[in-house]
């Protein structure tokens, strides 16, 4: 540590006598898949209870209603975990937001479910960086905070959702909630092995497009059919010509059909849109917007759209900047060289961006693979990102903002 973190020093040190490893260990080695809703309760009630160290109200949040497109065409709802929070000096002039999520990609029947040492130093095990790290780190960093004697100058709330990963589409308006009035937030999203944070996000969004034809026999009367799987084809070719620089364009499923001597009366189409800033995101809605209507047009049958976009472009502003520069200047404080850039992927962090507060989406730990059975810890890290989030929370208090 240089010399301008001595006034914090002491308390920084005991980021090495808590209990970073053994509850992220603990929290990984139970499955909270986000459609396991019964290892996603005990997982949240752990974390319930490990939060509840902090001096502030804990609260498992209901979730919000979500809608999902069945495949014979229906929309139908289905259950999500509940959310964590917690508020702590609501009071306070100058406040934050610390986001972070409980549930993973890996479902209850997923092979992956073990953790094991994949080298030493490092250990592979599912959730381990996506994001039982983090959720350790950050929990760690409002310990050593309430150690200190400027706590009392910066109040926070702290939000674990049980479906960031897919989509928050349960969470989304707690998210909003939270976010307002904030000076910054910061996201427990695993850092690239190196250390290199995310900047800047492109947006997401996905859409279920429903198509209603008219059944008719194969071979006797197929031009009174109207074939629904043909426009879906016809609009998954379309779709895909939007696809450039800027904005990506997948169309990824159909489903629906028929037995080969019926012409098929329904289909769904499952595209996902990856546009780059606001400007893309609009084009690509407008043209979907106008594509349903000249489906319908040309094929002579029904089409509806249903989704939309979750996940907003998250550019870098000015104050984005300024708390990318924040954590750096910490980063180098502590030893640590801070890099960013930008990446395709989305998360959180872009529905706060888009409530016009600076976020720093990948505090937590140091890893890699995530998504997959080879995810990683670098065991290191944990101590490491505590150290970091810690002393960045302490100088916005300091400061009195970024």
């Amino acid at each position: 540590m240089s010399s301008s973190v001595t006034s914090y020093a002491s308390v920084l040190q005991q980021a090495e006598a808590l209990p970073l490893l053994d509850r992220t260990l603990i929290w990984s080695k139970i499955n909270s898949g986000t459609t396991n809703l019964d290892g996603v309760r005990k997982v949240g009630k752990l974390l319930a209870d490990a939060f509840s160290v902090l001096p502030g109200k804990v609260n498992l949040v209901a979730p919000e209603p979500v809608e999902i497109v069945r495949t014979n065409g229906t929309i139908d709802h289905i259950e999500r975990g509940e959310h964590l929070t917690i508020s702590v000096r609501p009071e306070a002039n100058i406040r934050i937001l610390l986001t972070g999520h409980m549930d993973t990609v890996f479902p209850s029947d997923h092979p992956f479910q073990q953790v094991s040492e994949r080298e030493p130093g490092v250990l592979n095990g599912p959730g381990l960086a996506d994001m039982k790290g983090g959720l350790s780190t950050m929990l760690g960093a409002l310990q050593l905070l309430e150690n200190s004697d400027i706590a009392k100058r910066i109040g926070y709330d702290v939000m674990i959702n049980s479906d960031e990963e897919v989509g928050s589409g349960s969470s989304a308006k707690l998210i909003e909630q939270l976010a307002h009035g904030k000076i910054a937030a910061l996201t427990y999203e695993p850092a690239l092995p190196d250390g290199t944070l995310a900047g800047e996000r492109g947006g997401s969004g996905n859409f279920s497009i429903i198509f209603t034809g008219k059944s008719a026999h194969a071979g006797r009367n197929p031009d009174e059919g109207r074939n629904a799987l043909i426009a879906a084809a016809d609009m998954a070719l379309r779709l895909k010509t939007l696809h450039r620089d800027g904005l990506s364009v997948n169309p990824a499923k159909i489903d629906g059909g028929g037995p080969n001597n019926a012409v098929p009366d329904h289909c769904i189409l499952r595209v996902n849109f990856r546009p780059k800033s606001m400007e893309d995101q609009k084009e690509a809605q407008l043209t979907l917007d106008n594509l349903v209507q000249l489906i319908a047009e040309e094929h002579d049958l029904d089409v509806h759209c249903h989704g939309g976009f979750g996940r907003p472009p998250k550019p870098i502003d000015a104050q984005a900047q300024k708390l990318f520069g924040l954590v750096k200047q910490c980063g180098a404080e502590l030893g640590l060289d801070i890099n960013w850039r930008g990446t395709g992927g989305v998360c959180d962090g872009n529905n706060i961006a888009a409530c016009g507060i600076p976020v720093v989406d990948t505090m937590g730990v140091r890893g890699g693979a995530i998504h997959s059975s080879d995810e990683f810890l670098i065991v290191d890290s944990l101590v490491e990102r505590t150290q970091l989030s810690a002393l960045t929370i302490m100088r916005i208090a300091e400061r009195g903002g970024l």
